[in-house]
């Protein structure tokens, strides 16, 4: 995998893990020296031919890979618009996109010789992803999640612990992701000599945000080669939701440098934008550090991270990964959002017109579809990114069909 040259901007990050000025690596003494030996093994495997042959077949043989991309007819019908494709990775084995980043650091983690996994989760698919791919290479699985992820998740956390992980709930802060991913590092940096640390987003410190972004890249890859076959060309137009933001990047990084390919980053707006009940750190956030690297927050004048709001555990984080914040930054992405509302009923009007049920978080982007679809031509072909199903999210949402 081959670094674009430099007036590409798909040539990020810098040496020290800057996408422009966010990124970087904030992390404490102890962590710097496996930071940077994760940084050199990764570096060595991504142009390693072996690694690349194993990490193909896995996804082929184990994930099941490519997943469909599927032209939603009916709802391109009821948006009198444009063409809306899905780019199906809630097929995928787990039920989510989370998989194909996890499968790659776990190849890492082998490389490594590390045989204790570590990782933060909140919507559970990430966790689900990190204690199956545990349970395949015989590797000990701890999953730390906020409690009140685990019991709005708890088929989530069942598939977990049937898979051999340890789940260890986080009762601080808000108990959520940003509480579990704090948890976390505390566990990392007790435990550096036998512990890899398996991070769900694009985020953390350098090499993280890269990395995962490049593991999840096949899913763009993937939908450029599918959409030049289903309709002799590129979309027009990318959707993904946003939390983290490792789904997104993974479709939009390998057109970010087609400048017809408009994208939109869709953020939780919870119960408002104003509400001050949401997780837009993108539209309501500012720059500050967190969890390794610099990005845009949701925090107050002090510089306190706020507590925040999704009806959904898998966008529910203060943050965004930098190079979101960068090419929002730039203005190559155009970042909106969707109440909880919205997605509820775009996750009901999905499972009604298509017979798909997507996960909470897609949702939001499916909401958005429903209002940017109808103002395009035709002609205008949109790709929304189905990175996870709703089995997850069905007692959350029973009984709040509007």
């Amino acid at each position: 995998m081959m670094i674009e040259h430099a007036e590409s901007l798909r040539s990020g990050p810098d040496d020290r893990g800057h996408f422009g000025s966010f990124g970087g690596r904030f992390v404490p003494e102890t962590l710097m020296p496996l930071v940077l030996q994760l940084e050199s093994v990764y570096r060595e495997a991504r142009q390693c031919d072996q690694f690349q042959t194993e990490m193909a077949l896995y996804l082929k043989n184990y994930v099941g890979r490519p997943s469909p991309l599927y032209f939603a007819e009916r709802l391109t019908h009821h948006c009198k618009g444009a063409k809306i494709y899905f780019k199906r990775d809630e097929l995928n084995h787990t039920g989510a996109h989370k998989v194909n980043n996890v499968l790659g650091q776990i190849l890492i983690a082998r490389r490594m010789g590390k045989k204790r996994i570590i990782a933060e989760t909140g919507a559970g698919m990430h966790g689900v992803a990190t204690a199956t791919l545990c349970a395949r290479f015989g590797l000990q699985c701890v999953i730390y999640m906020g409690s009140l992820d685990v019991e709005r998740q708890q088929t989530n956390v069942l598939r977990m612990k049937i898979l051999g992980a340890d789940v260890r709930p986080v009762e601080t802060g808000s108990r959520t992701l940003k509480d579990a991913m704090n948890e976390a590092l505390r566990d990392w940096v007790t435990n550096v000599g036998d512990t890899f640390y398996c991070i769900g987003t694009v985020a953390g410190p350098h090499p993280y945000p890269a990395m995962v972004r490049d593991f999840q890249c096949v899913i763009g890859k993937e939908t450029r080669l599918q959409m030049i076959e289903a309709e002799g060309r590129l979309p027009d137009s990318l959707v993904a939701c946003i939390g983290g933001g490792s789904n997104a990047i993974g479709l939009f990084h390998p057109f970010l440098d087609e400048p017809t390919v408009e994208m939109y980053g869709v953020e939780a707006a919870g119960r408002g934008l104003k509400s001050g009940m949401n997780a837009a750190s993108i539209a309501r956030g500012r720059p500050g550090v967190l969890h390794g690297n610099r990005t845009h927050l949701l925090m107050d004048d002090d510089g306190q991270i706020e507590n925040v709001h999704s009806i959904s555990a898998g966008l529910d984080y203060p943050g965004v990964g930098p190079e979101h914040a960068w090419l929002d930054a730039i203005g190559r992405v155009k970042y909106i959002s969707a109440t909880d509302d919205e997605a509820v009923s775009a996750l009901y009007l999905c499972a009604e017109l298509e017979g798909i049920i997507p996960a909470l978080e897609p949702a939001h982007a499916l909401a958005r579809v429903t209002t940017l679809a109808p103002r395009k031509q035709k002609e205008h072909l949109m790709v929304v990114n189905l990175c996870g199903r709703g089995d997850k999210d069905l007692l959350s949402i029973g009984g709040m069909k509007a």
